[in-house]
């Protein structure tokens, strides 16, 4: 198909080239100011026929809409289910009082560990310094805790603490 010649605009008077596909109808550039013009034309066009005068108007009209209302019911419902919400999380509500945990009837091997500990670090520092004596084990603590504080503290570069 050969390209179709250009044409004025009945708006703006300008020359446009028309869309290939609708060259033999459009009388309107593609401007926005001459696309509503084109509009207004359309509507006054068919508001001038007779068929058309009363279209929009009397109880004939309410019932059309209401029947087309009726067999076109979801229509005018925004379609929410398929927005997504970009770059979130939906977050369920959650309740703001503390709820008191769970009591359980068989403990966990893990948490017999747990409680334990204490007893299970007396023991290590026992075999590793060979003393039986709780005050002599809570002195040797008291040194460890001591010496741990100092390495927490150290500065690269720094003195380094001696061993007891």
């Amino acid at each position: 198909m050969c390209s179709p010649a250009s044409r004025k605009c009945l708006c703006c008077n300008d020359m446009f080239h028309p869309d290939a596909r609708n060259h033999r109808h459009q009388q309107f550039c593609a401007k926005d100011a001459c696309r509503k013009a084109s509009k207004a034309a359309r509507q006054a066009r068919w508001l001038a026929k007779p068929e058309n005068r009363d279209y929009f108007r009397g109880s004939s009209n309410c019932e059309r809409v209401r029947q087309w209302r009726l067999a076109n019911s979801g229509y005018s419902r925004r379609k929410t289910a398929a927005r997504s919400v970009a770059l979130q999380d939906v977050l369920n509500p959650q309740s703001v009082e503390n709820e008191p945990p769970a009591q359980s009837c068989t403990p966990s091997p893990l948490q017999d560990d747990l409680l334990l500990q204490p007893a299970l670090i007396v023991g290590l520092i026992a075999v590793m310094t060979g003393h039986d004596v709780q005050d002599d084990i809570a002195t040797t603590v008291r040194l460890y805790i001591n010496r741990g504080r100092d390495i927490l503290r150290m500065v690269p570069g720094g003195p380094l603490v001696p061993p007891p």
